[in-house]
């Protein structure tokens, strides 16, 4: 099933944290980034769009001292996996955060991500 390869070749990628060369494996170039309302980060559509906000992400980051990311459970074209991050800002601050994050696949690529979490 096409669906399971890219959900397990996405996680492999996501656990070694090389999300731009997930995108640029596995992405559509007008896939969708979606996230929740109240969300300090914006949501974008375009593949330039979305390594724009992995390029954000990394910058903000200093240490990475834990990051779990689970199986993916698939459905159809879906697939979702949980990610957990314990992070150190590059102001200093330490966070912890916790998401969902669901994913769509067509023609082969993935077309949308969409995230959940707490504000």
């Amino acid at each position: 099933m096409e669906t399971q390869r890219i959900a397990t070749r996405l996680v492999e990628l996501c656990r070694k944290a090389e999300y731009g060369r997930a995108q640029d494996e596995l992405y559509a170039s007008n896939a969708a980034s979606i996230e929740p309302e109240g969300s300090p980060w914006s949501s974008a559509t375009g593949i330039q769009a979305l390594k724009a906000k992995v390029d954000k992400w990394h910058e903000m980051v200093k240490v990475i001292h834990a990051s779990d990311v689970s199986d993916p459970m698939v459905a159809g074209s879906f697939f979702t996996v949980t990610m957990a991050f314990d992070l150190t800002l590059q102001d200093g601050a330490r966070t912890q955060s916790e998401e969902i994050a669901v994913y769509e696949v067509k023609d082969g690529k993935v077309v949308k991500e969409q995230f959940f979490y707490s504000i």
